[in-house]
């Protein structure tokens, strides 16, 4: 059950209408690492956990934040339609859609939405369902959060440096800062995990039938040494089970490739 406070979590408010920077906002509440990503996986790896409920409890309050992030953005990218369509584009005053489209708007708040947001992108690109990840397992999904998290934070940054709205920059200020509470949270819940059940996803793989004389070879498929340098190509490995290697010149041991014609029906072309 889920209910719903009439106030924003945090001031939703800009100082002033700016239709363009509503369109730039689209990103991080549409885009593929915006609200409504995490706020759909963070949900369902909630409704999904088979773990043990601390998880499962976890999940559904910061997918419940994440419904008022979204909320947060929808309210201001309304708002900063507000007196949109734009009528000052020289040549263009007779014609208000023209003017905003010539302006960098996005049309469609107009014509679509009636001055509102929508489920999609900077570009217009609706919102995808194949953004989220629930897999069942909680190290990948969590990993998958922390990246999902890292990549938001990032995008929100870059959004606050392209505004001098201060109404706006103390909405974003707030939603930076919940991004820093969530990425230690994911870090805090992989470290926790990573305890129990080790480093690689997933653990319970008998690993008698993994081929384990290529397992923590660092393989250079590319001209250059440089990676040589990397932590990754020597020393003990990341899971504490055995050490890396730098392989040089990796050899290919697998056959050539001899594909049998396919039968007439298929209509290819025949040897």
């Amino acid at each position: 059950m889920f209910f719903h406070v009439k106030e924003t979590q945090y001031r939703s408010k800009p100082d002033r209408p700016d239709p363009v920077y509503a369109k730039k906002l689209q990103e991080v509440l549409g885009g593929q690492f915006g609200e409504i990503s995490v706020m759909m996986q963070y949900l369902f790896q909630g409704w999904n956990c088979r773990a043990e409920q601390k998880y499962r409890d976890m999940l559904l309050d910061i997918g419940t934040e994440e419904i008022a992030h979204v909320e947060m953005l929808a309210t201001m990218i309304a708002q900063l339609l507000d007196n949109a369509p734009v009528e000052d584009q020289e040549n263009a005053a007779k014609d208000p859609m023209m003017a905003s489209i010539m302006g960098g708007m996005n049309p469609q708040h107009a014509i679509v939405n009636g001055l509102g947001a929508s489920p999609n992108d900077s570009v217009g690109y609706p919102w995808n369902a194949r953004y989220t990840i629930a897999s069942g397992n909680l190290l990948a999904d969590f990993r998958a959060n922390l990246n999902a998290e890292s990549q938001g934070r990032l995008q929100v940054v870059r959004l606050y440096e392209m505004t001098d709205d201060h109404g706006v920059r103390d909405m974003l200020s707030f939603l930076i800062a919940r991004d820093t509470m969530h990425q230690n949270q994911w870090l805090a819940a992989i470290e926790e995990i990573e305890a129990k059940e080790g480093k690689v996803v997933p653990n319970t793989f008998d690993r008698q039938f993994e081929k384990s004389d290529v397992a923590y070879k660092f393989m250079s498929c590319s001209e250059g040494t440089e990676s040589q340098q990397g932590r990754w190509a020597s020393g003990p490995s990341m899971d504490g089970l055995s050490q890396f290697e730098y392989v040089a010149h990796p050899v290919a041991t697998g056959q050539a490739p001899i594909l049998v014609p396919a039968p007439g029906y298929i209509h290819g072309t025949s040897k």
